[in-house]
């Protein structure tokens, strides 16, 4: 959210005009993209809801939604993601959502948004944990190292994989770990893109 809101607030001081889609199984918000002062708060406010309400038990179908995004963006447009892209064990769905935005001809940057150190490497002390899904309430109990070395192996092709189809589909993919703070992952990729420019 904080990520989301610096890159509106960067839109805005060019003038750009902005709009939001906030999604879980369905879409929830979907602004038109407008620039005065009006509409640019009541997107803040919007993020700064979502931030407050930490609400977990919530599905995703980002594939179902980016599909939906795709068909009522009609000019092109910049489209900027913020996903831990997990919601589908199927990535070939999501990447067809992902494309279905690139072939409306929008500029596609990916945020892979992640805890490296949890969620990636998969960090924790060798004794009994109860892990809860945080969009299911599902619950498994067990020794991290009965599953690290797989589940670090699984995770890092699936990383891979969705890097490789958005090099595919000239999508910008950045990675943004939660660790590093909003202003680490903004810096590196704004750097980047003005080098592109």
């Amino acid at each position: 959210c904080v990520s989301a809101a610096a890159l509106m607030h960067l839109l805005k001081k060019q003038r750009d005009a902005v709009g939001l889609t906030l999604f879980n199984q369905t879409i929830q918000v979907q602004t038109s993209a407008k620039t005065n002062a009006l509409h640019h708060q009541l997107l803040m406010n919007e993020l700064y809801r979502v931030l407050s309400k930490n609400q977990l038990e919530q599905t995703t179908s980002a594939a179902k939604c980016l599909h939906q995004i795709a068909d009522t963006i009609h000019k092109r447009s910049l489209v900027i993601i913020f996903s831990d892209m997990l919601d589908s064990m199927d990535s070939n769905e999501l990447f067809l959502a992902l494309q279905h935005l690139k072939h409306s001809k929008h500029e596609v940057v990916l945020f892979h948004v992640h805890d490296k150190t949890k969620e990636l490497d998969f960090n924790f002390e060798n004794r009994p944990y109860k892990f809860v899904d945080m969009e299911t309430g599902e619950e498994l109990k067990l020794q991290p190292n009965q599953v690290k070395d797989i589940y670090v192996q699984k995770m890092k092709e699936r990383t891979a994989t969705i890097k490789l189809k958005c090099a595919q589909y000239k999508i910008d993919f950045v990675e943004a770990n939660i660790n590093d703070g909003f202003q680490a992952i903004l810096m590196s990729y704004l750097v980047k893109r003005n080098k592109m420019i």
